[in-house]
């Protein structure tokens, strides 16, 4: 057991130091606080907005790039919520919670959390099982029961010490970022149209199923896990907190770190969407699921002369990417969760196996009751989202309310404007999510 007032991650709380406040340069400052965002942007890019960004481009080609950069325009105002609660409260946003909750009520929001951790997990070892059946054709239930291993890969890359591992992932995106970029220059974009789809039309509005499509890019976007984990991430740097200058420096280099790394987030996700738009929109049978786009890219019937074995092989490998460095946010996450609400701490590696082995469970089930198929499982990926988004109102409105309490936030907390937008933004997103999930059934 511990104590309430225990660090959070405790591994990598205040472990990396930084440049002098009054003599570094401003890069050598970006440079020390760069890498927490990166970890958070992973969460960005998950199956789940895989599919809705390659859908979206697929039935209304670039008109819902729109929708995408209002998306990471929220992601980024509500991170900032996240960081700021970390760097001057001291506190992940588990921790921030649980200690205003009566213990029964704190347990429940344990459960509804932990619940989410597991449908973040979910999306990862499906994701990362339809990798491995693109790219070496093995079979779905070898590779759902291989996942189980990658409990070793997140061990390994967490004894090089979180500085390493922000580097290790920063490279994982920009690998992802640099194989969507070659498949979208070989697909001879029309750049106009891309342009033009930035600028917000009236189709979401007109068309139901752009409005499906959009809701469920909005809820997608912004999910629980990612909070829970920026909140603690921020305290990874070794600042002064008795420093006011200090701890203005850090809110805004950890600012900056996110922004710059949901940017890139934003601009893979929008290669998806421009990709699914260029090769597949007008034959839309082709984006049934994430394997029949794998298909799609290598036949020349669905994307003419650009079809070759190394667009999908491309598209197969940044799946697996993506599913294999999402272990180590997911994990880092589910810790603080844990952490946070029952004050009972495990070692990482027993962390993630007792997560992985739960998320296991329903899969599995599901495929003996309806088969190992590519659609029953890109199927749970959906469900997955329906289970984020009952979860993110009690985490968003949590948010909003811890940061504008003078008492904890001191001079930060947020002001009338941005208490106002957040309230919005988290009244908003919810009712969304609601009505996307009475969309989906």
């Amino acid at each position: 057991m511990k104590s309430s007032n225990h660090k959070s991650l405790e591994e990598i709380n205040q472990s990396v130091a930084v440049p002098d406040v009054y003599q570094s340069a401003f890069w050598q400052k970006f440079l020390a606080y760069s890498g927490p965002g990166a970890l958070v942007a992973v969460g960005y890019m998950d199956p789940g907005n895989w599919l809705t960004s390659l859908a979206g481009g697929g039935q209304f080609q670039y008109r819902l790039l729109s929708v995408l950069a209002l998306s990471i325009l929220v992601a980024m105002f509500m991170q900032t919520l996240a960081i700021k609660l970390g760097v001057v409260a001291r506190q992940d946003l588990a921790q921030a919670i649980a200690g205003q909750l009566p213990r029964p009520v704190r347990y429940a929001a344990w459960l509804l959390n932990e619940v989410a951790m597991m449908a973040t997990d979910m999306t990862g070892v499906i994701g990362t099982a339809l990798a491995l059946k693109m790219l070496v054709n093995l079979p779905l239930l070898a590779g759902i029961l291989l996942t189980i291993g990658d409990v070793l890969v997140v061990l390994l890359f967490l004894r090089f010490g979180i500085r390493r591992v922000e580097v290790i992932v920063l490279v994982a995106i920009l690998t992802v970022g640099v194989i969507f970029g070659i498949e979208v220059a070989r697909a001879h974009v029309n750049a106009t149209s891309v342009l033009a789809g930035l600028v917000p039309n009236q189709l979401i509005f007109k068309n139901h199923t752009a409005l499906v499509l959009s809701l469920g890019i909005l809820g997608a976007t912004i999910m629980p896990h990612n909070l829970y984990l920026h909140s603690s991430l921020a305290q990874s740097r070794r600042y002064d907190y008795h420093d006011p200058v200090q701890v203005q420096e850090t809110l805004r280099f950890a600012n900056w770190d996110s922004n710059v790394h949901l940017i890139a987030a934003f601009l893979i996700n929008a290669l998806l969407l421009i990709l699914g738009g260029s090769l597949f929109f007008g034959h839309t049978h082709a984006l049934a699921s994430l394997q029949a786009v794998f298909h799609g890219l290598q036949s020349s019937a669905v994307v003419g002369t650009l079809a070759s074995p190394l667009m999908g092989g491309l598209f197969a490998l940044a799946l697996l990417i993506t599913g294999l460095i999402s272990s180590i946010t997911g994990t880092l996450a589910g810790q603080i969760v844990m952490e946070g609400y029952l004050h009972i701490r495990l070692p990482l590696w027993q962390r993630r196996l007792l997560t992985r082995c739960v998320t296991l469970v329903p899969i599995l089930i599901i495929g003996v009751l309806v088969g190992f198929s590519d659609q029953a499982f890109e199927n749970l990926i959906i469900y997955a989202q329906v289970a984020l988004s009952i979860a993110l109102p009690f985490t968003l409105v949590p948010l909003v309310v811890l940061t504008s309490r003078q008492s904890l936030m001191g001079r930060h907390v947020n002001g009338p404007l941005v208490k106002s937008v957040g309230y919005a933004l988290a009244i908003i997103i919810s009712l969304l999510n609601v009505d996307l999930i009475i969309n989906l059934f």
